[in-house]
């Protein structure tokens, strides 16, 4: 038997033009995800995948599907695939069903051919990204489907983990919901310890515009008077903290079309629909990445 004796390694040039055109168009930086899944095997790889590489043969080849063991809404097929190329090099992939579509349980999302021991090497990490994201989307297309018809939106926030932002912000839009800010620096939000520092809602968000002057700014409050302080004043975009369904109903009725609604605080499903019939614009919810399940895939070596 012949052993495998390191990973194939494709440089980034060496990845198809497609897959890289089809991440940038999904908005991720396809230079920048390389880079972070060569660091993601290399946390499974300091040495060698001493099981498959000591019993499969290296030229042992064997086709793989990526199989959903539950239905949901898919995301980081892109990446999954990604992660084969690097390190099997130049194989066969085929994947039946693109990022954001519904699933059922049962469908292959995926289909590699190439060597086994490599396959079952890449396994993991390219399940890591797959199940995770794939979660995230699900989530969040629950959501829209419990927010449909009542004119809102659900919108993630930077309850992210560190270095997936731009990954779990993407499977949000996958799942059809909208993305927050991506920064501290694209966009400023007022929130409750710089209203404080900053001696109240007002003054926050006019030092913010003295300084700068073209950033976006949405304020955080958590009363009707601050509310109308804002209004007063012109501020475009308002979050309105921790108001039960009355209190947003008041607060669509004050506003009246003249600043976007943003619902915040300890929101669920089950009260999703209630919140958005009460006019806001959006759901601001952090559980949409910080807490979201993964949905359930395998990778399965065909017969």
């Amino acid at each position: 038997m012949t052993p495998v004796t390191a990973i194939r390694a494709a440089t980034f040039d060496q990845l198809p033009a497609g897959l890289a055109g089809e991440l940038a168009d999904a908005g991720l930086d396809a230079r920048i995800l390389y880079s972070d899944v060569v660091a993601a095997l290399a946390e499974d790889l300091p040495g060698d995948d001493v099981t498959s590489w000591a019993t499969i043969p290296a030229e042992q080849v064997q086709t793989a599907d990526f199989v959903a063991r539950q239905s949901g809404t898919v995301a980081g097929l892109g990446v999954a695939e990604l992660v084969f190329r690097y390190v099997l090099g130049d194989i066969e992939v085929d994947r039946p069903v693109r990022d954001g579509s519904a699933v059922a349980k049962g469908d292959v999302l995926l289909t590699v051919t190439g060597p086994t021991a490599l396959l079952l090497t890449a396994e993991r990490t390219a399940l890591n990204y797959a199940c995770h994201l794939s979660g995230v989307a699900t989530a969040t297309a629950a959501w829209v489907r419990a927010l449909e018809g009542t004119g809102a939106r659900v919108r993630d926030t930077r309850k992210t983990i560190p270095h997936f932002r731009d990954l779990e912000k993407y499977a949000v839009r996958c799942g059809g919901g909208v993305n927050h800010r991506h920064s501290l620096s694209d966009m400023a939000l007022v929130k409750d310890n710089h209203v404080l520092a900053a001696g109240g809602v007002v003054a926050a968000y006019e030092l913010i515009r003295e300084r700068y002057p073209s950033v976006p700014v949405q304020v955080e409050v958590d009363s009707l008077d601050q509310l109308r302080e804002l209004l007063e004043i012109g501020v475009e975009q308002i979050l309105l903290d921790n108001m039960d369904t009355d209190q947003l109903t008041e607060a669509v009725a004050i506003t009246a079309g003249r600043a976007q609604l943003e619902a915040s605080g300890g929101l669920t499903l089950d009260v999703a629909a209630e919140v958005g019939a009460t006019g806001v614009d959006f759901l601001a919810v952090g559980a949409l990445t910080h807490s979201a399940p993964v949905m359930d895939i395998a990778m399965d070596l065909r017969p």
